[in-house]
Formats: structure tokens, C-alpha cells, sequence
């Protein structure tokens, strides 16, 4: 498979969403909801159809999971996995914090990560095995020793409601033992935040495939560690995430499991 070409094509894909996004900034149509506090805008459905129609042209035969449309029949072995606006409340709220991601799994493994921030231009990308860029250029987790100096970020799930002790429990424990805790509203971000070091760990629960796949491989390949809550290894289907820079991470695990 020639990762370099799929690269390629999801890159593109990225940037032709990210002007769409980058258009309808400030100028929405349509917002409704999906639940309580899922929101869902014009500008999801618009970026996903470019991402979709981008990767349809150049693979035709493979599968696809997006956020807005689900699953698109083609080759499981040969699948995209699509968020076309992660932080789409920060979008509907005119915040320039969100991102467009995308991930390709090859036979179960996730091979290439490309999230792109049209308002920064930041396009973070992996691919497995080679590193981790952020405009072309490589970057690397943080080498932060310890919870106590470490700035961390986590996001709370549509469902807080349902759970919200256990979740402020974990917050409460982070937040007291390491230097600042931030709420962006993007798993994508967040992940690529800790790739290059702005952030130390991030740690959330209830995310979709989409919201992970790219910026988990990002993170790995930038030399961070990612795992559920309990050591195991991370795979997007799981409920819970943690990231680190990997020194602090047994650290955090313990703060998650008081």
C-alpha cells in the first residue's frame, strides 16, 4: 500500500474541508441537535461530503466511517475513519478551536493521522513508523517528569449527566495534584497538543473512533503512550482514553483510579 499516496489524498481532503469550514465560520445556516448538547451545523455535513467525495475519487473501493454519514460500504481492511468538524460547539460559538480529522486503517491499524485547524493552519500529520509533523516539521512529546508540573487537558462526554460524580472525582484529583487543567473542546486538538508538547496528558471518556483514530497515531509516532485507564492499550472503539508524554502516565492512571 503506498501510505505515501494515502497521505496525499487525505491531506487534500482535509484542506478542501478545512475552506469550507474556514467559509462558514461566523456565517451558519443551520445548527440543530443530535442530543442535549451534540450539536450538529450545515458546516459538518458540507466538510464531510468533501472529505467523502476527495476519498471516494482517489479509492473507490474503500470503506469509510464518518461522524455525520456512518458507515460506507468498501473494504473493511482499507478504512477511513472521518471527523469532518471536531468541536463543533466551539464552531457554532464563533471559537476557533476545532479541527478536521482523519485517520486510515490498514487491516485494523491505524496508518496514517491528519488533523487540520483551518483557522491556525496548524496540519498535524503521522504516519506508522515514520514520526509525527506539524507543518512538515517534527515535533515530540514533552519530557515533563511529573503530574505536579505538568498542564493537562481533558473534555467531558454529552452524557456528564449520567455520570457526573465519577467524572468530577477524576477532574478534582487531576487538577489538584498537577499545575492547570484546560477544556478545550476538541480530542483532536487535544491529542496533537500533547504530540508536541503543549499539553502533558489528556484524558477523557465516551469519545467516538472518529474523535481518536488521527490523533491517537499522531501522539504515538510524537513518542507519547496511550491507553485506557487501566494500562490497556488503546484502541478507538474503547470508552476511555488517556495520553501522556509516557513519564508521567503511571502518575495519571492512579489519579483516574483512586
Amino acid at each position: 500500500m503506498d501510505m505515501d499516496r494515502i497521505k496525499q489524498v487525505g491531506i487534500g481532503a482535509a484542506y478542501r474541508a478545512g475552506k469550507i469550514l474556514q467559509q462558514r465560520f461566523g456565517n451558519l445556516e443551520m445548527v440543530s441537535k443530535k442530543g442535549a448538547i451534540d450539536l450538529v451545523t450545515d458546516a459538518d455535513i458540507a466538510s464531510e461530503k468533501a472529505v467523502v467525495e476527495t476519498i471516494r475519487s482517489a479509492f473507490p473501493g474503500h470503506a469509510i466511517l464518518a461522524e455525520e454519514s456512518g458507515p460506507i460500504e468498501g473494504d473493511p481492511d482499507h478504512c477511513w475513519i472521518v471527523d469532518p468538524l471536531d468541536g463543533t460547539t466551539n464552531f457554532a460559538h464563533n471559537l476557533g478551536v476545532f479541527a478536521v480529522s482523519i485517520a486510515f486503517v490498514l487491516r485494523q491499524e491505524i496508518a496514517v493521522g491528519i488533523v487540520f485547524n483551518p483557522i491556525s493552519g496548524e496540519l498535524f500529520t503521522a504516519t506508522k513508523g515514520q514520526g509525527a509533523l506539524l507543518n512538515n516539521r517534527p515535533i515530540q512529546v514533552s519530557a515533563t517528569a511529573k503530574v505536579a508540573e505538568s498542564l493537562l487537558v481533558t473534555g467531558f462526554p454529552y452524557n456528564l449527566h449520567d455520570g457526573i460524580a465519577g467524572l468530577m472525582q477524576k477532574f478534582q484529583n487531576c487538577l489538584c495534584a498537577c499545575q492547570g487543567v484546560r477544556r478545550l473542546g476538541s480530542a483532536a486538538l487535544d491529542l496533537c497538543f500533547v504530540a508536541c508538547g503543549r499539553f502533558d496528558g489528556f484524558w477523557e471518556e465516551n469519545l467516538r473512533p472518529w474523535d481518536t483514530a488521527a490523533g491517537v497515531l499522531i501522539a504515538r509516532e510524537a513518542g507519547g503512550e496511550v491507553s485506557d485507564f487501566q494500562t490497556l492499550p488503546f484502541h478507538p472503539d474503547k470508552k476511555q482514553i488517556l495520553a501522556s508524554n509516557g513519564y508521567i502516565h503511571s502518575e495519571l492512571i492512579a489519579l483516574l483510579n483512586p
